[in-house]
Order: structure tokens, then sequence, then C-alpha cells
């Protein structure tokens, strides 16, 4: 039986195996035009932020056949990537490197957990805890960029970096370059972040698969060729942003 027994069979909504509702996965509409799933009704248990999601994909879709627009054509989102500095070497966000471990959440001694069903078995973390396990973020929303055109080839980024993530060499096909960097970029999944433009002919590469986004090239270089900038997302809204021009 489904979660949704009260639903008539001759709705025209049809349910897998599962019971779950056979849906359109990107516009979260199901057999019934009219009628939109999101959620653990949608595709089972998961969580709160793939249930916002989907309220906002629904959204969108319902709103484009209220117009009548075709719902499966999908705005895409906006991207936008802003500088993160607040003087010549200073940041607005806390780019300090740190080797700990994750921090385990701290749970009731199992005597206790044991003698009371309703007690909660973990705790949470205390202040401390807390602000030591935040300063492990590895600020993967702020981006490294990298402007050729001011380099001198200094090579300050190259040596202060903690990774040896950074290599400015001669240029070459990708497989061979891989294996010329300070420290050979062997995970062919992840892109190489290339800058070119620079007065030697030669390229900045940068292996993105270690990088710690820290920020100490940026701090280091002397000409601001490096930058640290927060990557947005805007996700598109139902209503006016989701219509077509």
């Amino acid at each position: 039986e489904n979660a949704f027994p009260w639903i008539e069979a001759d709705a025209g909504i049809e349910f897998d195996k599962w019971g779950l509702p056979k849906l359109n996965e990107s516009t979260l509409q199901s057999t019934q035009p009219k009628v939109f799933f999101g959620g653990d009704a949608a595709f089972g248990p998961k969580n709160i932020i793939w249930a916002a999601a989907h309220g906002h994909d629904a959204a969108i879709s319902i709103h484009k056949m209220l117009i009548g627009e075709n719902v499966e054509d999908r705005p895409a989102p906006g991207m936008n990537i802003v500088s993160q500095k607040m003087g010549i070497h200073e940041w607005s966000y806390d780019n300090a490197p740190t080797i700990d471990h994750r921090f385990k959440v701290p749970h009731r001694p199992k005597a206790e957990a044991l003698k009371d069903i309703m007690a909660e078995v973990e705790l949470g973390f205390d202040p401390k805890l807390a602000f030591e396990e935040a300063r492990r973020c590895l600020n993967c929303d702020i981006q490294t960029v990298f402007e050729g055109k001011l380099c001198i080839e200094c090579d300050a980024c190259v040596d202060i970096c903690p990774m040896d993530c950074i290599t400015f060499t001669d240029n070459g096909e990708e497989k061979e370059l891989r294996t010329r960097l300070m420290a050979p970029a062997m995970n062919p999944t992840q892109d190489l972040y290339i800058g070119n433009d620079l007065k030697t002919g030669r390229v900045m590469v940068k292996d993105e698969d270690v990088c710690l986004h820290c920020g100490l090239c940026a701090e280091r270089c002397p000409t601001g060729a490096w930058d640290m900038r927060k990557y947005y997302v805007e996700m598109t809204q139902a209503e006016h942003a989701c219509r077509k021009q």
C-alpha cells in the first residue's frame, strides 16, 4: 500500500511498484498533468535540502502551466563570482588551513541511553567543538581566479602553496602536462585550472583536486594576479523570473 490511499484509482495518477508516483524528474509533474509531487512523497526518503529544491522546481512548473507555457522549458540558474578582497591582502572570510580530522559528535553514555528510550543519543557540539569543526571548512564556494596579464612570474605563489598545486611550465598535451607539475596531478576526472596570457608564453597550471582554497597565493602575490572570489548560484524562482522574455 502506498502513502496515498486517499487518491482515487481513476484520478489519472500512476504509481510505480514501490508505491511512489510516476513523475517527470525535472518538472515533478505526475501522469495527471495538474498534480505535482515533491520531497519524500516524490522519490522516497531524502533530506530537507532536496525537499526545498523540489518545492522550487515544482513552483516553476506550476507557474508555467498556469500561464500556458511548456513546463519542460526550464530556465537556467544565474551564476556570479564576487571578489572577497577587503584590502590589498585582506579577505572577508577565514582562510587559515587546518589539518584537523573531523570532530565526532559527543554521544550520551550507553548506560544512560539504554536506560531511557526517550533520551537523545547525540548530544551535539558545544560552542568550542562547533567552532573547531567549522574551522575545517575548505571554503569551497571561494574560487581562486588568476589573471595572467598581471602576473610577473615571480613564483611567490608556487613557493607559499602548502599543497604544491601551482606550477608554471610550458604548455602541452594534458596527459603529459599532468606529469610535469610540482605534484603530479593523477586524477584525470578533475580538470586542471590553466592560466594563459603570461609574458613568457608559459602557462600557470593549478591542480584543483588538492587546492585548499586557503588564499595564500593571493595574499603573497605582489601584483594582484590572484584573487579569491565567492561563487554565487542564483536559482530561478517562480513568477516573472521564469517566464520567457
